[in-house]
């Protein structure tokens, strides 16, 4: 009687499926690939191996015997759960679970924040398993959240380019210089130049980028912040210039409140990356959402 089902029984058993669906050993030939001879000699296999008569062929056709029809309806059954075992497993190799902490800048561009959405609803579509934690810090404090592996994966600009991080370019922003309505320079704002400004005092980044040259001389740099909202509060006040995000100043111009100095001239472009640990740049959450935005940005 059969034991433990072996794959070589697997393969007997297909056999002798196939033979049943086509009605016979003569009749399977074309679909099993193979000679009439052989197919006998495996179904005569599988009844030694089972220990019982499975069908009568000769001349006088095929028919199965009792035991049979009992045992197609098992080997059915059997083939059924094993299909049904390689499909879940499948999908367990396919489906993504856990959780993914992102880092973000904040106030980012609404158009790029809904390219990151899009990513977002991509691999979720995909992995219903997936979640998703958020954490919105500064500039500088990024980077440290990603080595110390409280992120995964962080969104923003960065002016470090440590080794052990890699950098994958997204988006560029524009940033552009501006002044309060209540500064002097406020009603001559729009063509001022770079001579104009440099006497006034400037709020400016505790770790500007490489690509962010200062617009006076450092005894004017009177204000640090990585805080954008910090800034602009400053700007604000009249008594500093300063660059914001133009997404970011555009409500504080309709307002009336802010005047960009001179939007030709003094205004610069950053790009944002998307850094990751290079120790997880292989994760499968990591490298599925990194896919993802870089997909939806046009990159890479």
């Amino acid at each position: 009687m059969l034991g433990n089902v072996s794959e070589l029984d697997i393969r007997l058993i297909r056999v002798f499926l196939a033979v049943v669906e086509a009605g016979g050993v003569s009749a399977a030939q074309t679909a099993l690939n193979t000679t009439q001879p052989t197919i006998s000699a495996q179904l005569s296999s599988l009844e030694t191996r089972l220990g019982f008569r499975l069908c009568h062929r000769g001349r006088a056709g095929f028919a199965l015997t009792q035991k049979g029809s009992q045992f197609l309806d098992a080997a059915r059954r059997l083939l059924a759960a094993a299909e049904g075992f390689r499909l879940e497993v499948q999908h367990i190799n396919r489906t993504l679970s856990g959780t993914l902490n992102i880092g973000l800048l904040g106030q980012i561009d609404p158009v790029a924040n809904k390219n990151i959405a899009l990513a977002i609803a991509r691999l979720r579509a995909r992995h219903e398993g997936l979640y998703f934690q958020f954490t919105e810090l500064s500039s500088s404090f990024l980077e440290e959240k990603i080595i110390n592996g409280h992120l995964d994966l962080a969104i923003g600009y960065f002016w470090r380019r440590l080794d052990t991080l890699d950098y994958f370019s997204l988006f560029r922003e524009t940033q552009i210089a501006y002044c309060g309505s209540s500064h002097p320079l406020f009603d001559q704002a729009g063509t001022l130049s770079r001579e104009d400004v440099a006497e006034h005092q400037w709020v400016w980044p505790s770790h500007p980028l490489p690509e962010m040259p200062a617009p006076t001389s450092i005894e004017r740099l009177t204000a640090l912040t990585d805080s954008m909202d910090g800034a602009a509060l400053l700007i604000l006040s009249g008594q500093h210039l300063g660059f914001l995000p133009q997404h970011y100043a555009a409500r504080h111009v309709d307002l009336g409140q802010l005047h960009a100095l001179n939007p030709e001239q003094l205004r610069y472009e950053v790009c944002f990356h998307a850094a990751v640990r290079r120790s997880t740049r292989q994760s499968d959450l990591v490298s599925a959402f990194l896919t993802e935005l870089m997909d939806v940005f046009g990159v890479g």
